[in-house]
């Protein structure tokens, strides 16, 4: 009798994952879509379906391709659910009707201002404070993911976004000037 072994089932897996995708390369894409992901997000959460499941395709215990299908699935509806829930904690800011006329100068000025401020007070921040807030802001990390990327524990990721996040915030309370 044949054993196959996690390699070879990976390799397996990989070249019915590559087939699949080669046969319907928009297949992910809709799968998105009729998740509830926006149309303008669609390939991206495809996208990134395809590379978590290229990365745990040695995790599928046998992959043949009914299997292989419902696997994605799954793993386009989870990245679907993160993406819901990236959203819902970190929501775009409309600023259409709040901006101030951009022919105003002090319009342009006051934006300036604010925008030199929130640079100051951010960079006024400690290194150790700094970097896991941008790293969840501006990269959408989670916590375990900063924790993981900085090699400290989850807890103490919480902990220095929360005190930059305070940092700030007392900084714009102040009028965004360095504290």
């Amino acid at each position: 009798m044949h054993e196959e072994t996690p390699h070879a089932a990976a390799d397996q897996g990989r070249t019915l994952l590559s087939a699949m995708i080669a046969d319907e390369p928009q297949r992910l894409r809709r799968r998105s879509i009729s998740l509830g992901v926006p149309v303008d997000d669609a390939d991206d959460a495809a996208q990134t379906a395809l590379m978590r499941a290229w990365r745990s395709i040695e995790h599928l215990e046998m992959p043949e391709p009914g299997r292989l299908c419902s696997w994605l699935d799954a793993i386009a509806r989870n990245v679907a659910i993160d993406l819901a829930r990236h959203r819902a904690r970190h929501p775009e800011a409309v600023l259409d009707d709040a901006a101030p006329d951009p022919r105003n100068v002090a319009g342009v000025v006051e934006i300036r201002v604010l925008l030199d401020g929130a640079l100051s007070a951010l960079r006024a921040l400690p290194d150790s404070l700094r970097t896991p807030l941008l790293l969840t802001v501006v990269d959408g990390l989670t916590t375990a993911e900063v924790a993981d990327r900085l090699g400290i524990e989850p807890a103490a990721a919480r902990q220095r976004i929360s005190r930059a996040r305070k940092a700030m915030s007392a900084c714009r309370k102040s009028g965004m000037g360095e504290d």
